[in-house]
């Protein structure tokens, strides 16, 4: 069974490309709502989630947060697979940056995975608004999924590293 967001019912979450821009424990500049520090976050669903949801090759959508989990869950999956080859938490965070300084693309651009998934932008002024959410929220993610990836000492966490080989709903991820 796949696990679903628990952000149903939302109420007052601003959306773009039919996704909610739910709230983020960040520190990190965007459009993102700050959340509670003490609560749970997407972001923190993600991660838990992620090593059950990437066996699933369909995703029933029951909330729009859905989408973003879904999101988000790729999103693990290619930075995994960056991190894989990467002994040290030294050389891991500078495939992560390097990772984060690339194009994210918004629906109805070349290298958006989820096309039919969310609505393509009404405006100029609603892509860039959803393209710096992802940016903000995929930064938040690689920051937290380091600690997951890798143990106090900076060694690899293989119980994380193993997942890289997975393909979430068949996606092929370039590396």
């Amino acid at each position: 069974m796949v696990y679903h967001s628990s952000f149903v019912n939302e109420e007052g979450i601003a959306e773009a490309c039919g996704c909610p821009l739910l709230p983020l424990k960040s520190h990190i500049k965007g459009p993102a709502p700050t959340s509670d520090p003490g609560g749970t976050d997407i972001v923190d669903e993600a991660i838990t989630f992620f090593r059950a949801n990437v066996f699933f090759r369909k995703f029933e959508v029951k909330s729009p947060a859905d989408k973003l989990l879904i999101y988000l869950t790729l999103y693990i999956n290619m930075a995994l697979k960056r991190l894989d080859g990467c002994r040290t938490l030294a050389e891991g965070t500078k495939a992560i940056i390097n990772l984060g300084l690339e194009k994210v693309p918004v629906p109805g651009e070349p290298g958006f995975p989820f096309g039919g998934l969310f609505a393509v932008p009404q405006s100029q002024q609603e892509s860039e608004l959803f393209r710096n959410y992802l940016k903000q929220v995929r930064e938040e993610t690689s920051g937290r999924l380091l600690s997951c990836a890798y143990r106090p000492n900076g060694t690899p966490n293989k119980w994380w590293l193993a997942f890289a080989k997975r393909k979430f709903m068949n996606i092929v991820i370039p590396t």
